[in-house]
């Protein structure tokens, strides 16, 4: 029982995997704008009740593991979450209103995934995520040279 969570005549134990990016998949997010964007985002999940287990930036989308009461459904708390957090970034950092234009900062659309007993897995996953994908770059690398003939 301590893995659950109560309403007033519902216990339930609701979490989502869920990953969204900035229009374009700008990579925005993990420059100077990754804390400020990240305290929004808390905020709001606050205001809906909405706990955060697990959460990260990767350079051009964000990866999070919550928990959403189930009196809100998963598209009406990412429509909140994206659309307060664009008027929201767009009034602390008035400069991206030019590069973003018609106050869009989020792409359309998002993934979601229900989770299980696996859990542990998918914060694992979160966690480390940005060494995976440093991993990727790596392997892909341009060589300036030949490494056989010098």
């Amino acid at each position: 029982m301590k893995d659950k969570n109560s309403l007033a005549h519902t216990v339930w134990n609701c979490k989502y995997h869920i990953v969204f990016a900035p229009k374009y998949r700008r990579q925005i997010i993990y420059g100077k704008y990754k804390k400020s964007i990240g305290q929004i985002i808390r905020d709001l999940c606050e205001r809906k009740g909405v706990t955060i287990h697990e959460a990260n930036a990767c350079p051009d989308h964000i990866h999070m593991l919550v928990s959403i009461p189930p009196k809100i459904s998963v598209s009406q708390f990412m429509g909140y979450l994206k659309g307060k957090s664009s008027l929201m970034i767009f009034d602390r950092h008035a400069n991206l209103k030019y590069r973003y234009g018609n106050r869009k900062f989020w792409c359309r659309g998002f993934y979601a995934d229900t989770v299980g007993r696996n859990r542990r897995q998918i914060q694992e996953y979160i966690r480390n995520q940005l060494k995976e994908d440093f991993m990727d770059d790596q392997l892909t690398l341009f060589e300036e040279y030949d490494p056989f003939t010098g």
